[in-house]
């Protein structure tokens, strides 16, 4: 997608989706009564550097973005899902347990693989079968992963929404209604989604370690955490380039495997998955002045500089 053309998209959350634009996140979020609460993140306006919007360094200051809105939506769904009237959680207990889920997801799709890959190298395995081997394990661990919490129901009505909030973006690219019984007809599949993002990132991954595959163990490991923002900024450009040629048959089939994981990240949705997506699409595109403003009020506002 070039400057001009915005990529809108979003996450499921607990009962609920968030989606994004250019000026404004919104997050609908179910409350236990059935009635939708919804939160709008705003996105400062700033004019960015010219060196800011250069490929790779635009995908690190997307990734800052997207995991400072994301934690925020996340927070928001669990108090109002939970009907929790302690209110969200507090920063300091927020960046805790992102810091917590950090360390534990490098231990095991960075440090296990390596320590793992290692062994054979003691056993005389050539340095490309040693990374081939590391790369594989990454893989089947992203992988394994994703099937694993697919398989617990809690985390199946998350998928729920997964698949709405791709269904309702599908819906407004093709310029479809943005109405539940439009919206329902539409693919749960979007080239631009997260799960074909971790699998790609895990598939680059392998290529750009190799450049410090001849370190010793714990250095390799310490270049490997140190070059992930790279890997994933990389990835974000592949996918990127990726979604503006999605038309093309040949991208379609270049993209087939990661496309397919998705089956297992989302799952058909009900209705008021769907009027969720949808409500919180349509004020991010009201904000963008792409629809008329919505006519509900936000309940919740919080100014997000970017």
């Amino acid at each position: 997608m070039d400057e001009q053309t915005f990529a809108y998209g979003g996450q499921a959350v607990l009962e609920g989706v968030m989606m994004r634009g250019r000026h404004q996140a919104t997050v609908a979020v179910h409350r236990p009564n059935g009635e939708l609460a919804l939160k709008h993140i705003l996105v400062a306006a700033t004019t960015r550097p010219a060196w800011m919007r250069l490929p790779i360094i635009r995908g690190l200051v997307g990734l800052r973005e997207a995991l400072s809105i994301g934690k925020q939506a996340l927070d928001f769904s669990a108090s109002v899902a939970i009907d929790d009237d302690a209110g969200e959680l507090s920063p300091l207990v927020q960046s805790t347990i992102f810091a917590v889920a950090l360390v534990i997801g490098v231990g095991i799709f960075v440090v296990l693989p390596s320590l793992i890959a290692n062994m054979a190298s003691r056993m005389g395995a050539p340095v490309l079968l040693r990374e081939a081997i590391e790369g594989g394990l990454n893989l089947s661990l992203v992988v394994g992963y994703i099937y694993t919490i697919s398989r617990l129901r809690d985390i199946q009505r998350v998928f729920g929404y997964h698949g709405a909030e791709h269904k309702a973006i599908n819906a407004y690219e093709a310029g479809a209604p943005l109405t539940v019984e439009s919206v329902r007809g539409f693919t749960r599949i979007h080239p631009r989604c997260g799960t074909s993002f971790l699998v790609i990132t895990a598939l680059i991954g392998f290529v750009i370690f190799l450049v410090v595959s001849g370190l010793p163990l714990w250095q390799r490991i310490g270049a490997r955490i140190v070059m992930i923002p790279l890997v994933a900024a990389v990835a974000l450009e592949f996918l990127r380039f990726a979604s503006a040629n999605y038309y093309r048959p040949w991208v379609r089939r270049l993209l087939m495997p990661t496309l397919a994981t998705q089956y297992l990240t989302t799952r058909e949705p009900d209705d008021a998955m769907i009027a969720a997506a949808i409500a919180a699409l349509v004020p991010v595109l009201a904000a963008d002045g792409v629809i008329a403003p919505a006519v509900a009020a936000p309940e919740h506002d919080v100014a997000l500089a970017t």
